[in-house]
């Protein structure tokens, strides 16, 4: 294998992953900001129609401009459950076996998990992206200090300004690898705990709704 050529493609591949790990980083990080904003748009102005509604019937009817975002997915499902339930042909079979409420909180807490997939969907690219950078840009610094040591035995000078040049070269992959590293990860943190806070909002909105569904079926009995 010619050692003069493999090292500056490997270091040259090194460099491009990095920059490909940063085009995703920054993608990510605009689509994140993006998608967290619009639901909590959504959910704060659905949140407000629906326990402004007078009781279950008048939230289900909430105009489709305001019935947006994870809040309004995880009623509109419990709205679709309550209405199957109800019209159902065969109330005792497998999938009515049990106590309603504990049916509909099922159901809820399933969509709520599909709602939070969505939500974190991207987190997992930027923690690897985070832990992984750094090590990319070492492996292209050794590669380049391989290569730099092997230009300098092969010239036969030792010399500082010799070796000061071609180290300072091969280091540059570290640092990339550094800076691609450090916005994936305080980017990951953020949005994860941005995260956490939307899936404890859709707990409650979702403890709520099943006060209000069955707190009106035992005042209508």
């Amino acid at each position: 294998m010619p050692f003069n050529f493999a090292p500056a493609i490997v270091i040259d591949a090194t460099l491009y992953t990095l920059l490909v790990f940063s085009l995703i980083t920054w993608t990510l990080i605009l689509f994140k900001i993006w998608q967290f904003a619009k639901n909590n748009h959504y959910n704060k102005k659905y949140n407000q129609a629906f326990w402004n509604a007078a009781d279950l019937k008048a939230a289900e009817q909430i105009p489709a401009e305001l019935a947006r975002g994870p809040k309004a997915r995880v009623a509109a499902c419990g709205f679709a459950w309550l209405a199957e339930m109800k019209q159902s042909k065969f109330p005792k079979s497998l999938k009515f076996h049990g106590s309603p409420q504990e049916l509909l909180e099922q159901r809820l807490r399933k969509q709520t998990q599909e709602e939070q997939r969505h939500t974190e969907s991207g987190l997992t690219m930027l923690a690897s992206i985070g832990s992984t950078a750094p090590f990319v840009g070492l492996f292209g610094t050794v590669m380049g200090i391989m290569h730099a040591m092997h230009d300098i035995s092969t010239s036969g000078s030792a010399s500082l300004d010799v070796v000061a040049g071609p180290i300072g070269d091969a280091l540059v992959a570290t640092a990339i690898g550094i800076a691609v590293a450090v916005p994936a990860v305080l980017a990951y943190n953020f949005f994860g705990r941005r995260a956490k806070h939307q899936r404890i909002a859709l707990e409650h909105f979702v403890d709520g709704f099943l006060h209000i569904a069955f707190g009106d079926k035992a005042e209508q009995e």
